[in-house]
């Protein structure tokens, strides 16, 4: 065997070696996207004791999490939903970066699904997913039978996307039926269309534009990074500048060098491109951060198989700049940090709390105009008007009884009355008392009562207690 032979031999089975076990980024990227895929496909099909998983729906005015519905009047627990959302997006970013981008934007799994699976894998219309540069040749007729075929593939995709999005507002069961009846549900209809529609332009027109020039993530993530954020770096230290000028200056107009080795003889980048031809945003990673990065990562595979081949780590890592350029270590425990995480774990109590106080049944007291009637006999009767509202998932029957205050009788309504799940029962409640409750001879006296509002059939349960008042007249207003 001669001596190059053997030397080539030798660097293949180096290779071999050194990405033994190697699981690319890209891979992993796929799995994360298949199981977020998969959970906002069946979160909307899932019930706990008859209500959604979540649901948020305007039609029936109720809002479901975990098996729990709530009325538009105690939306709170969305409140602290969305303050988790919105706290949780800042402490993401502040610990890695646009990871949410990269690895969970429907942005992203839809370009990956268009771009790689769709026009590259099935249709053959771009050559490689290893280069996102490089555009498809559309003055070819078979190109362009591609791209209508690509765009027709799409628009299928863009349709469920589009429903599975509505089924977070219209339950699925109802969806299916409504679809039926275009006409009578043309709102409905509507959205759907329209999502469907802005889905095709995104991911076919704007494409990665997106990302870079519309979504508002990218403008404030900066603000969030600081040295110890993980994100995709690469190693000037090991691989050499290979622009003239700091690499975290994004405002610098960079200068690409012509000869890297002439500059630094020991920098090992091979000036391969495979790390910007790999590249979804269309930039080049080895200026330093930059607003465009979304954390896919392609670039750390790229490089980690062009330097593997070489038997040597990857320049580009998935690592803080502390780390990766000053050789320290990364911080997870700074101040930043626990702030966001104490925030979110203040907020979670919150709406475990908000959920567990969930009222199964609603009640509001409306005290009558006239504040009180005078009869024969001493009798004093002051009116209300009660506003049931049965927010379980199953019909009640229901009643009240009055405490804080001894010798007041209920004269209407006798008896428990039945109110279908969801539904509202409006009620005229006349309150009565022949006792003397109050001697005073110079104003009437507003009395402090307490309703206690239950199910017949679970008063333990579904019960809930409101304030008002019984107004007692002065002495000298009773009849005798």
């Amino acid at each position: 065997m001669t001596e190059t032979a053997t030397q080539n031999s030798q660097k293949k089975i180096g290779k071999k070696e050194y990405l033994k076990g190697w699981i690319p980024y890209s891979v992993k990227r796929y799995w994360a996207y298949a199981l977020f895929t998969f959970i906002a496909l069946v979160m909307p099909w899932i019930k706990i004791g008859g209500n959604h998983l979540f649901l948020l729906s305007f039609d029936h005015k109720k809002f479901h999490l975990a098996g729990v519905a709530f009325d538009m009047q105690e939306l709170l627990p969305l409140v602290f939903l969305l303050l988790m959302l919105f706290v949780g997006i800042f402490a993401m970013t502040a610990i890695g970066g646009r990871v949410w981008c990269g690895w969970a934007c429907p942005q992203t799994i839809f370009r990956v699904i268009y771009r790689d699976l769709i026009e590259t894998k099935l249709l053959r219309l771009r050559k490689r997913i290893k280069n996102k540069q490089q555009e498809p040749d559309m003055s070819k007729p078979a190109n362009q039978i591609k791209k209508v075929i690509a765009i027709g593939l799409w628009s299928l995709f863009s349709i469920v996307a589009a429903a599975d999005f509505l089924w977070f507002f219209v339950p699925p069961e109802e969806f299916f039926q409504y679809i039926q009846h275009p006409s009578e549900h043309g709102i409905m209809m509507g959205i759907l269309i329209g999502v469907a529609l802005f889905l095709i332009a995104d991911i076919v027109f704007i494409k990665e534009n997106f990302c870079v020039y519309i979504c508002p993530y990218s403008r404030v993530q900066s603000v969030l990074y600081d040295d110890d954020t993980i994100m995709a770096v690469y190693n000037p230290n090991r691989g050499g500048d290979i622009y003239a000028g700091e690499g975290n200056d994004r405002h610098k107009v960079y200068e690409k060098k012509k000869d890297l080795l002439a500059d630094n003889p020991a920098a090992e980048c091979v000036t391969c491109e495979s790390c910007v031809t790999v590249c979804p945003t269309h930039i080049d990673i080895r200026k330093g951060l930059q607003l465009e990065c979304i954390n896919c990562l392609e670039c750390v595979d790229a490089c980690t198989v062009v330097m593997g081949s070489q038997g040597k780590p990857s320049l580009i890592e998935w690592n803080s700049e502390h780390e990766v350029l000053d050789g320290g270590h990364t911080s997870f425990k700074r101040p930043k940090v626990i702030a966001y995480l104490s925030v979110i774990a203040i907020i979670i109590i919150g709406l475990f709390m908000a959920e567990t106080s969930k009222e199964n049944m609603l009640l509001n007291i409306n005290k009558d105009t006239r504040l009180y009637k005078a009869e024969a006999g001493g009798k004093v009767e002051n009116d209300y008007t009660f506003l049931f509202q049965n927010t379980d998932n199953k019909k009640h029957q229901y009643y009240f009884e009055v405490q804080g205050l001894k010798g007041i009788n209920i004269v209407t309504p006798k008896k428990p009355f039945s109110i279908s799940a969801g539904f509202k029962k409006k009620k005229i409640v006349i309150l009565e008392t022949d006792k003397v409750l109050v001697k005073s001879t110079k104003q009437d006296t507003p009395l402090p009562i307490t309703i206690k509002a239950y199910a017949v059939d679970d008063p333990e349960k579904i019960v809930v207690f409101r304030k008002s008042v019984f107004v007692y007249p002065r002495i000298d207003k009773l009849k005798k």
